[in-house]
Formats: C-alpha cells, sequence, structure tokens
C-alpha cells in the first residue's frame, strides 16, 4: 500500500511542480544557471489554467527560494574564504563590482531591491553587502521584500499569458518568452544607463 501511495503522489503534477519549482529558484539563485524568472513565469501559467497550482504558494514558493538562496550567496561573500567569493563572482566585471560597492555604501536597502529586480544586479550588490558586512537584521528584511516583489513581478507575465491561452503549454511558452523578452530590454536599459553615465563622466 505505501508503495501504491507513493507512485500516486509522485504522479500527481502539484506534488512535482512545488518541489520542481523551490528548487529551481533557489539554485538559479545562488549558482546562476537557472533562468529563475522564467520558472516562476511557468509556475504562475501553469496555475492559471490548470488546477494543479496553486497561485499564492507559487508565489509564496519563489519568494521562499529566491530569499533563501540570497541569504546563502550572502552568507558566502561575508562569512566564507576568498576562493568561495571569487567563485561566486567568476563572472562578474571588477569594475562593476567596486561601483556596485560604492553605491552600497550609500543607500544599502534599495539596492538590494533594485539588485534583486534587475538582471544580472543581484550577485554584484549581494557580494558588496558582505564585503562591507551589511548587518544581518537589515539584509534579512530587504532581502525578503525584495524577493516578494521579484516573485509577483513574474507571476504576473505567467498569470498574464494564462489569461490570453487556456493551453497550460501554450500558457507557459508564452511567459517564458516574456520573461525573456523583460530581461533582455531591462539589459538594455541597464547598458543603456551605464553607457550614459559613463560618456557624462568622460565629459565632466
Amino acid at each position: 500500500m505505501t508503495g501504491v501511495a507513493l507512485a500516486v503522489s509522485w504522479s500527481d503534477p502539484s506534488t512535482i511542480g512545488y518541489p520542481v519549482l523551490f528548487g529551481g529558484v533557489l539554485l538559479g539563485s545562488i549558482i546562476p544557471i537557472v533562468p529563475t524568472g522564467a520558472v516562476v513565469g511557468a509556475g504562475a501559467a501553469v496555475a492559471m489554467t490548470t488546477s494543479n497550482l496553486s497561485l499564492p504558494l507559487v508565489i509564496l514558493l519563489a519568494t521562499l527560494g529566491a530569499f533563501v538562496g540570497d541569504v546563502v550567496t550572502f552568507a558566502v561573500a561575508r562569512l566564507g574564504s576568498e576562493a568561495a567569493i571569487r567563485w561566486i563572482a567568476r563572472r562578474q566585471q571588477a569594475d562593476r563590482l567596486e561601483k556596485t560597492r560604492l553605491q552600497f555604501e550609500k543607500r544599502g536597502w534599495q539596492i538590494i531591491v533594485i539588485g534583486r529586480l534587475i538582471p544580472a544586479g543581484r550577485i554584484p550588490v549581494l557580494l558588496a553587502a558582505g564585503a562591507l558586512a551589511y548587518p544581518w537584521r537589515k539584509l534579512l528584511l530587504a532581502s525578503f521584500g525584495a524577493s516578494l516583489l521579484w516573485a509577483v513581478a513574474y507571476s504576473l507575465l505567467g498569470i498574464v499569458s494564462g489569461g490570453i491561452f487556456d493551453s497550460p503549454l501554450i500558457a507557459t511558452l508564452l511567459a517564458t518568452v516574456l520573461v525573456l523578452l523583460v530581461t533582455v530590454a531591462l539589459n538594455l536599459v541597464s547598458r543603456y544607463r551605464n553607457r550614459s553615465k559613463t560618456e557624462t563622466g568622460d565629459r565632466s
């Protein structure tokens, strides 16, 4: 009976979907190899088009996965060895890390929120926070709020796609495409702003 119960349990899409959602966001928040925004958007799209997933639970698990991942990254930056910090920062540009560190000294919690919402901004921010020994209490509060905003924002893309299409597959594909388009747009805006600041600095 136990084996049958387990087989039935793991054939339930919700049983598989929730751990995949949480694990994917958590892993992608520590090692940026998983498109976490697409995972959340797809989960929200499935929740909108089927009864297999609950939208509030999708948002909650996405928030917790992002929050735990950010806390782990911050802990490594603050308490870890130099080798561990170099491993996390291996794909980050040195000038970007230094620029983030200078900005962090002025407005810490705001940078944490912005870093979570902007693609490729999270790791430099958390490394700067660790290097500057940012207080744990402030980090936890700011990181949880940022993770919640991030989860809601990417869930909205899944909600939009689920509202357009009744098919879970099509809605999930559309949510993934929307997430990728938003990510590309944010990257372009970030590059344009950085280029404008650089040109302004050169003129002055």
